[in-house]
């Protein structure tokens, strides 16, 4: 895979970092917003380089999750207004999506992913937070909707944040302009964990591991299903999840994992 003329990004872990079963080679892709001068704000290009990482992470047969993450002291600053009024920068590469893409495809991604919150995110930043498999903060991180305060509205992180966070709450959060710290941020649902910044790596590190451990094709088909099912009744979901398992069923992975069961022995998965 060539490497990617990236401008507002970082991208690492592509090679491999962890050592499964029988030495093969897994890795954490890292993707690292990178717009420092605006506390990594976000905007059609950045959002536009994401789109082309993730689709290169979920390629590669090493990578087994995804950290998205900021540079700096920052997570994600919101929007970038001044791309958002100029109509955005040259882009080296061609235009793949927008925002609501890149949330769809965060929401629909098939392998983990994991927001390790190094700072502040707002606005559009809390917006990837919630659509992540997993989000992980230092304690002294905050999280808001501070759109209103200048004559906007959360409109799309609306979608994702009403899957979390209780329906008044997340008015008031909406309505008010609201900053939350780590810990309330965490009793909302916004968050997995939370931990002291000096922890930060070792609690994604966890995370990480243990999804190294799991099989990549009960995982794909495990996020796929759940994607599947989040909008449905349950009339109708029942039956579409039935058929989701006994495509599950059908996989190598899903015999080698209970065969290994019946044996008492570890399973060697193959993803297949």
């Amino acid at each position: 895979m060539s490497a990617r003329a990236y401008e507002k990004i970082r991208v690492s872990g592509l090679g491999g970092d962890l050592r499964g079963q029988g030495g093969d080679s897994l890795s954490v892709c890292t993707l690292t917003l990178s717009n420092p001068a605006r506390k990594n704000a976000i905007g059609p290009q950045m959002v536009n380089e994401l789109l082309y990482a993730l689709e290169d992470a979920f390629a590669a047969p090493s990578v087994r999750s995804i950290v998205i993450t900021g540079e700096g002291n920052a997570f994600c600053a919101g929007g970038d207004f001044a791309q958002m009024t100029s109509g955005g920068g040259a882009d080296a590469l061609p235009p793949k999506g927008d925002y609501a893409d890149l949330l769809l495809t965060l929401c629909r991604s098939p392998k983990p992913t994991i927001a390790r919150v190094n700072g502040p995110a707002m606005g559009g930043g809390l917006g990837i937070v919630a659509a992540c498999t997993f989000a992980v903060a230092q304690s002294d991180a905050t999280l808001g909707t501070p759109e209103v305060n200048v004559g906007l509205f959360p409109m799309m992180i609306m979608a994702v944040l009403a899957r979390l966070v209780p329906r008044r709450r997340l008015m008031e959060m909406m309505l008010f302009g609201e900053k939350l710290g780590a810990d309330a941020a965490l009793s909302l649902g916004l968050l997995s964990r939370v931990v002291p910044a000096a922890e930060l790596d070792a609690a994604v590190a966890d995370l990480s591991h243990k999804v190294a451990q799991k099989s990549p094709s009960t995982l794909r088909h495990g996020l796929a299903a759940f994607a599947a099912q989040d909008d449905l009744d349950l009339e109708t979901a029942l039956p579409m999840l039935r058929d989701r398992l006994a495509a599950v069923l059908g996989t190598d992975d899903a015999r080698e994992g209970l065969m290994a069961f019946l044996e008492k022995r570890t399973p060697n998965w193959t993803g297949k």
